[in-house]
Protein backbone atom coordinates (compact mmCIF):
# COMPACT_ATOMS: atom_id res chain seq x y z
CA UNK A 1 0.00 0.00 0.00
CA UNK A 2 1.42 3.39 -0.96
CA UNK A 3 0.59 6.80 0.48
CA UNK A 4 1.71 10.08 -1.00
CA UNK A 5 1.54 13.63 0.29
CA UNK A 6 1.15 16.86 -1.71
CA UNK A 7 4.64 18.05 -2.85
CA UNK A 8 4.46 21.34 -0.93
CA UNK A 9 4.27 19.55 2.47
CA UNK A 10 7.11 17.04 1.89
CA UNK A 11 10.82 17.74 2.26
CA UNK A 12 12.71 18.05 -1.02
CA UNK A 13 14.60 14.72 -0.66
CA UNK A 14 11.37 12.78 -0.01
CA UNK A 15 9.26 14.21 -2.85
CA UNK A 16 10.07 11.37 -5.28
CA UNK A 17 9.96 8.57 -2.69
CA UNK A 18 6.56 6.93 -1.84
CA UNK A 19 5.77 6.26 1.82
CA UNK A 20 5.69 2.52 2.60
CA UNK A 21 3.51 0.85 5.23
CA UNK A 22 4.56 -1.99 7.51
CA UNK A 23 5.09 -5.27 5.66
CA UNK A 24 3.36 -7.36 8.35
CA UNK A 25 0.13 -5.38 8.48
CA UNK A 26 -3.10 -7.35 8.34
CA UNK A 27 -5.95 -6.45 6.07
CA UNK A 28 -9.30 -5.52 7.57
CA UNK A 29 -10.74 -8.81 6.30
CA UNK A 30 -8.07 -10.80 8.17
CA UNK A 31 -8.71 -8.91 11.41
CA UNK A 32 -12.47 -9.31 11.05
CA UNK A 33 -12.11 -13.04 10.35
CA UNK A 34 -9.99 -13.50 13.49
CA UNK A 35 -12.40 -11.50 15.65
CA UNK A 36 -15.45 -13.42 14.43
CA UNK A 37 -13.66 -16.76 14.75
CA UNK A 38 -12.40 -16.18 18.30
CA UNK A 39 -14.85 -13.60 19.58
CA UNK A 40 -14.08 -10.40 21.46
CA UNK A 41 -15.59 -8.93 24.61
CA UNK A 42 -15.66 -5.21 25.29
CA UNK A 43 -16.69 -4.17 28.79
CA UNK A 44 -16.91 -0.82 30.47
CA UNK A 45 -18.53 1.00 33.37
CA UNK A 46 -19.56 4.64 33.44
CA UNK A 47 -20.48 6.31 36.70
CA UNK A 48 -21.59 9.90 37.30
CA UNK A 49 -21.41 11.05 40.91
CA UNK A 50 -21.73 14.27 42.84
CA UNK A 51 -19.82 13.97 46.08
CA UNK A 52 -20.68 10.57 47.52
CA UNK A 53 -24.03 10.38 45.69
CA UNK A 54 -24.06 8.29 42.55
CA UNK A 55 -26.44 9.83 40.03
CA UNK A 56 -25.99 7.50 37.07
CA UNK A 57 -24.36 4.15 36.53
CA UNK A 58 -24.09 2.47 33.12
CA UNK A 59 -22.61 -0.98 32.57
CA UNK A 60 -21.69 -1.79 28.98
CA UNK A 61 -20.99 -5.36 27.87
CA UNK A 62 -20.47 -6.09 24.19
CA UNK A 63 -19.68 -9.45 22.61
CA UNK A 64 -18.65 -9.59 18.96
CA UNK A 65 -18.53 -13.08 17.50
CA UNK A 66 -19.83 -15.13 14.62
CA UNK A 67 -23.15 -16.93 14.98
CA UNK A 68 -21.35 -20.29 15.10
CA UNK A 69 -18.99 -19.10 17.83
CA UNK A 70 -21.90 -17.66 19.83
CA UNK A 71 -23.74 -20.99 19.60
CA UNK A 72 -20.60 -22.77 20.83
CA UNK A 73 -20.65 -20.46 23.86
CA UNK A 74 -24.33 -21.22 24.49
CA UNK A 75 -25.64 -17.88 23.30
CA UNK A 76 -28.64 -18.25 21.00
CA UNK A 77 -31.28 -15.79 22.22
CA UNK A 78 -32.10 -14.68 18.66
CA UNK A 79 -33.49 -18.15 17.83
CA UNK A 80 -36.33 -17.74 20.34
CA UNK A 81 -36.98 -14.04 19.71
CA UNK A 82 -40.21 -13.85 17.71
CA UNK A 83 -39.33 -10.49 16.19
CA UNK A 84 -36.09 -11.87 14.76
CA UNK A 85 -37.44 -15.26 13.72
CA UNK A 86 -40.28 -13.99 11.52
CA UNK A 87 -43.07 -14.59 14.03
CA UNK A 88 -43.42 -10.89 14.85
CA UNK A 89 -46.29 -10.36 12.40
CA UNK A 90 -48.19 -13.32 13.87
CA UNK A 91 -47.68 -11.92 17.37
CA UNK A 92 -48.96 -8.50 16.32
CA UNK A 93 -52.08 -10.05 14.76
CA UNK A 94 -52.72 -12.21 17.84
CA UNK A 95 -52.20 -9.17 20.08
CA UNK A 96 -54.71 -7.17 18.01
CA UNK A 97 -57.29 -9.99 18.31
CA UNK A 98 -56.77 -10.12 22.06
CA UNK A 99 -57.24 -6.36 22.34
CA UNK A 100 -60.49 -6.53 20.36
CA UNK A 101 -61.76 -9.44 22.50
CA UNK A 102 -60.84 -7.53 25.66
CA UNK A 103 -62.76 -4.45 24.47
CA UNK A 104 -65.81 -6.59 23.63
CA UNK A 105 -65.72 -8.24 27.05
CA UNK A 106 -65.37 -4.90 28.81
CA UNK A 107 -68.37 -3.52 26.88
CA UNK A 108 -70.42 -6.62 27.73
CA UNK A 109 -69.42 -6.42 31.39
CA UNK A 110 -70.41 -2.75 31.46
CA UNK A 111 -73.84 -3.53 30.00
CA UNK A 112 -74.36 -6.43 32.44
CA UNK A 113 -73.43 -4.20 35.39
CA UNK A 114 -75.87 -1.54 34.15
CA UNK A 115 -78.62 -4.15 33.77
CA UNK A 116 -77.90 -5.56 37.24
CA UNK A 117 -78.02 -2.06 38.73
CA UNK A 118 -81.38 -1.37 37.08
CA UNK A 119 -82.78 -4.70 38.34
CA UNK A 120 -81.65 -3.92 41.88
CA UNK A 121 -83.27 -0.51 41.82
CA UNK A 122 -86.51 -1.82 40.24
CA UNK A 123 -87.18 -4.70 42.69
CA UNK A 124 -87.55 -4.04 46.42
CA UNK A 125 -85.56 -6.29 48.70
Amino acid sequence: MTFSMPPQTMPAQAQNRPMQTAANSSSLADVLERVLDKGIVIAGDISVSVGATELLSIRIRLLVASVDKAREMGINWWEGDPYLSGQGRQLLEANQQLLETNQQLQARLGSLETELQSLKSASPV
